[in-house]
């Protein structure tokens, strides 16, 4: 479908601090994070972006443990970024 992790394993398989530094996205909150990883909530379009920009960076920071989380996976429509590159 797309490359990348899904949240919920990134989540699973990132440290504490790591999980921190994704949360900054949501105001902080990792139980936010949790709530999208299960599909309780949605991301905005906006979110999603800053998720998988941030997830990026943190990935490339954990040695090859974790991976980039795609924005499509985030939101309830997905073809919302249809036609849209990702940076890096």
């Amino acid at each position: 479908m797309y490359a990348g992790m899904k949240l919920r394993n990134f989540l699973r398989h990132a440290t504490k601090r790591e999980r921190a530094q994704l949360a900054s996205v949501c105001n902080n909150s990792i139980a936010y994070l949790y709530q999208i990883a299960g599909q309780h909530r949605h991301a905005s379009p906006q979110m999603a972006t800053r998720i998988e920009q941030v997830s990026q960076r943190v990935a490339a920071r954990s040695g090859g443990r974790l991976e980039r989380v795609p924005r499509k996976g985030l939101v309830r429509h997905p073809e919302i970024f249809s036609g849209m590159h990702t940076e890096g």
